[in-house]
């Protein structure tokens, strides 16, 4: 099933073969959650049936060419401010933290006119987390929540995550009934937080990004959000000049062979990107820190020792600021929408042994990160 060598890029229009064997096994240690690759056990052991079966993962063993890169123009550009039809009379906003996160009640987002789509883009750009309840989009055909999603950006298709049948635009975050992943897990760590934003490997990354509760723990499992940009704007003027100019190297590849030892199947090929260690979002205008200790292994152009102090120091300024972080609770029907752009999340392990916990990820990608000049 896995090949004996993956392609790694060198340089731009380069690359060479490394033994799969030879790969990084730090993925193993950083991922506490990883993508399910046990299959449900319904009907036994007094094990209940999935509530949304047809959302459960499937693994073909099909190969996709690179994704092709394409022009994204955000939706949430020159829209109204005001948000006329996303907080609507009757509809009820609760901010959860000054800096990052809102509930929203009141709204159908499957509902949405394109000008309510184009609103909604901003407002979780401006917010980073926006958390929905009562949501009828896993209701829905899968293909049509597909489709919703597709109004924000290209959905991502993930290399190596379970989807549902004929649906690859979906990522499944699947633990099933009876997996004993925190068991094994926590007999070597102390923690399951991981700070990170999706597949920032990729050329073009997420931006606006929906997850939906599917099935789940009555308690546990919640997901922890922070703030990149606000974390940008704590940081000392001449720090952040500094930080300017510099670009940080994210690889797939630890991830890729981590999912091979475990007897995945990789449909598309790891890469490695470079991406401003400073990124601007087009539509709010911010400046955000944009590193992650799941994806990215170096500033480029820096020694191993300078690299890694660096980064130590952001991730820990990132981890650290409670003050410009939120917690999001998960129930039936819940959707949470994110932008992966200026923000990092991590899931929490702290579930009940064996329970079920079954989400579903449709990603819209965005543009190329890119830097703006910084301005004192």
């Amino acid at each position: 099933m896995s090949p004996a060598a993956i392609a790694v890029p060198v340089k731009a229009n380069q690359t060479t073969k490394v033994p799969t064997g030879q790969l990084s096994g730090a993925f193993l240690d950083l991922a506490p959650i990883d993508y399910g690759l046990e299959a449900e056990k319904e009907g036994k052991d007094g094990v209940a049936p999935a509530k949304y079966p047809h959302y459960l993962p499937t693994w073909p063993n099909v190969k996709w060419a690179p994704l092709e890169p394409f022009h994204h123009c955000d939706p949430g550009l020159d829209t109204d401010p005001s948000y006329p039809e996303l907080l609507a009379t009757g509809v009820k906003s609760l901010d959860l933290t000054p800096s990052i996160g809102t509930e929203i009640q009141g709204i159908q987002l499957s509902k949405l006119t394109p000008a309510g789509k184009d609103q909604l883009s901003r407002f979780v750009a401006e917010r980073k987390v926006v958390v929905f309840r009562d949501q009828d989009l896993a209701d829905l055909p899968i293909g049509d929540a597909v489709n919703f999603v597709r109004y924000f950006g290209r959905p991502h298709l993930h290399p190596l995550s379970g989807a549902p049948k004929g649906h690859p635009e979906v990522h499944l975050v699947h633990k099933a009934a009876g997996d004993k992943t925190a068991e094994q897990f926590f007999k070597t760590k102390i923690s399951s937080v991981l700070w990170h934003t999706d597949v920032s490997y990729e050329r073009q990354p997420p931006g606006t990004t929906f997850l939906m509760m599917l099935d789940g723990p009555s308690s546990g499992g919640d997901t922890l959000y922070v703030n990149t940009a606000e974390a940008y704007n704590r940081l000392s003027e001449g720090f952040k000049e500094r930080l300017h100019g510099l670009k940080a190297l994210h690889s797939g590849f630890d991830q890729a062979s981590a999912h091979l030892r475990k007897g995945g199947i990789i449909r598309r090929e790891p890469i490695m990107s470079e991406h401003p260690v400073v990124r601007t979002h087009p539509v709010t205008g911010e400046k955000s820190l944009y590193v992650n200790p799941q994806f990215t292994r170096s500033i480029v152009g820096y020694k191993q020792e300078e690299s890694d102090a660096l980064l130590k120091f952001l991730y820990d300024h990132i981890a650290y600021g409670s003050d410009f972080q939120m917690r999001a609770r998960w129930e039936e029907k819940t959707v949470v929408v994110w932008d992966n752009r200026v923000t990092l999340h991590s899931a929490l392990l702290d579930w009940k042994a064996g329970a079920r916990r079954h989400l579903a990820r449709i990603a819209a990608q965005a543009e190329a990160p890119f830097e703006t000049p910084y301005v004192g």
